[in-house]
């Protein structure tokens, strides 16, 4: 079979993608618009108004480690690929684009911030491809077993219609850490193997680099589920809050919403709104949003314009790819 016949039998893949992603996003929207009507919002305010300054001053301690933790992965596609940018550097460049992905999405922010201020400080773009990927590798390594973990040991309370039985649970988690182990496996017995596409390259990282990954993933998405429980005023439990974290995230990346944004509330609310009440739970929510998303947003514009002007005065000169 040729490379067009391929093409025109798998022609149809992308609409059926777009039609799941379409019947998602429409199924959260449903959800926010059922449980939006049933919200005191003048109660909610006055709940993100009782925060103590303990809490506040916890969960921001906990959002910086968390944001450094993410800025540290681009170190991982530093140590593989071997490109010559100091360590403060890369770890702005990631922070940056961390910021910029979390509010606007994966292609602006997390795609599009590196190139630009990576390129512009001399790396190629096939060096900037591999440093990504490895990135966002790296995220989801993490992802996959401590959501693995979570349904196996700790199975989640689903609602009803989600139709996901017990069963299902277990067989996934069972299956999710079998593929962050895979990939350990992989990087132990074949370190450096280079897979080509393209102008693109990607080579496999060493098997102590592919487990660092693991830690630091792991740990990141550890320390978001502590500053939500922290916010929650530790009323749910800590591995509950994880589960719902993960699955959150999952419907986040389906639906492609910039920064998740109603899908991590409807989440949420629609399975803990059984043991919390709805209000607390959208102002837990509303204040993990300001102090994770929109204060490092402030920052990090600042942050990017001085970046800009910067390497406009003093330009590098991009290697050829």
């Amino acid at each position: 079979m040729n490379r067009d016949d391929t093409v025109t039998q798998y022609a149809w893949w992308p609409w059926v993608r777009r039609g799941l992603t379409l019947a998602f996003f429409c199924v959260v929207t449903w959800l926010l618009v059922r449980y939006s009507g049933e919200v005191e919002w003048g109660a909610v305010l006055k709940t993100v108004r009782a925060n103590t300054l303990v809490t506040l001053m916890l969960a921001a301690a906990l959002v910086v480690v968390s944001h450094l933790l993410f800025a540290s992965f681009d170190l991982i596609g530093r140590n593989t690929t071997g490109h010559g940018l100091s360590v403060p550097r890369v770890f702005l460049v990631a922070w940056v684009s961390y910021v910029f992905n979390l509010n606007l999405g994966a292609l602006v922010g997390g795609a599009g911030f590196r190139f630009r201020l990576y390129s512009q400080q001399g790396l190629t773009n096939g060096v900037i491809a591999q440093v990504y990927g490895l990135s966002v590798l790296t995220n989801w390594l993490g992802y996959t077993l401590l959501l693995g973990c979570v349904l196996l040991l700790t199975p989640i309370a689903l609602p009803g219609d989600w139709r996901l039985g017990h069963q299902a649970q277990v067989a996934l988690g069972v299956a999710l850490p079998l593929v962050a182990l895979a990939y350990l496996a992989a990087c132990a017995w074949r370190p450096g193997r280079r897979w080509d596409w393209r102008r693109f390259h990607f080579t496999m990282p060493s098997g102590r680099t592919a487990l660092v990954q693991l830690l630091l993933s792991s740990l990141n998405w550890l320390m978001l589920a502590a500053v939500i429980t922290t916010l929650f005023g530790q009323k749910v439990a800590y591995t509950d809050i994880l589960g719902v974290l993960l699955l959150a995230a999952a419907a986040g990346a389906v639906t492609h919403v910039p920064a998740g944004l109603g899908v991590l509330e409807a989440v949420f609310v629609a399975m803990l709104g059984s043991v919390m009440p709805r209000n607390d739970i959208l102002a837990a929510l509303l204040t993990y949003r300001a102090m994770y998303y929109l204060a490092p947003l402030v920052l990090a514009l600042v942050v990017f314009a001085v970046m800009e002007v910067g390497l406009r005065k003093h330009p590098v000169a991009q290697a050829a790819d």
